[in-house]
């Protein structure tokens, strides 16, 4: 892992963990998925990433169960699920992925945040060869666990590689691989940190720090907007 990603990671954990909208975000993802494939995690997949995400920000059972139930009622909010590209300072590219109920306003906000941060939104799908689409699986790594033997056996359930950094490691997957995965990860007795959906960089860029804290000030505006979902970048 590189400067820049522990970079990232860090102040993205700490913006996180001091925001109150993290359980709107998963909570509408949950009524989102249930909606779309019925109330059951072991038959939607989407709906149990979803789940796994709100796990891993600590949400109440009960707010997940009621998640689920709002999406069966009457006056279900109905979402729109859309993406948006774009260049932000010193040429990051950003892939935002979006919910929301207003389009209009969602794309209105997400090109205000590019724009004054010197940027722009650019043409749907301009960017979207430049990051992979992927299952990350992230665990702690068991005293007994030989993560060559590991490698070999979950390659049978869609793993392609796995990366460690101390002793958590990422394991990483097609995203068409999410349930056999983690199913198979699960099943060997391993407590799953997080489970989620990512777009990594097929070529990641360096920055300097000086750049990084540019970056970060626009990534903040997005990741605060309550329409935006996830935001990737292609920052190495």
């Amino acid at each position: 892992m590189g400067r820049a990603f522990e970079y990232r990671r860090a102040a993205k954990e700490k913006r996180w963990a001091t925001m109150s909208r993290i359980f709107p975000k998963v909570s509408r993802a949950i009524t989102m998925a249930a909606k779309e494939g019925g109330p059951d995690p072991e038959t939607n997949s989407k709906l149990r990433l979803a789940i796994q995400a709100a796990k891993a920000a600590n949400m109440p059972k009960d707010n997940v169960d009621n998640a689920i139930k709002r999406a069966a009622g009457k006056d279900a909010d109905d979402f729109t699920e859309i993406n948006y590209e774009g260049k932000g300072p010193h040429g990051v590219l950003v892939f935002v992925e979006c919910a929301t109920d207003n389009t209009t306003r969602t794309v209105a906000n997400v090109k205000s945040y590019f724009n004054k941060a010197g940027g722009s939104v650019v043409p749907t799908g301009s960017l979207e060869f430049m990051f992979d689409r992927k299952t990350v699986v992230e665990f702690e790594k068991p005293a007994d666990l030989d993560l060559d033997e590991f490698e070999l056996e979950m390659i049978d359930f869609g793993l392609e590689t796995y990366e460690t950094d101390g002793n958590t490691v990422y394991a990483y997957g097609n995203y068409t691989d999410f349930g056999t995965l983690t199913k198979a990860i699960e099943e060997k007795q391993i407590p799953l940190s997080k489970v989620n959906l990512q777009r990594i960089p097929t070529t990641p860029v360096e920055f300097t720090d000086e750049q990084l804290a540019d970056i970060e000030k626009m990534l903040d505006k997005l990741e605060e907007d309550d329409d935006v979902q996830a935001v990737y970048t292609n920052i190495a």
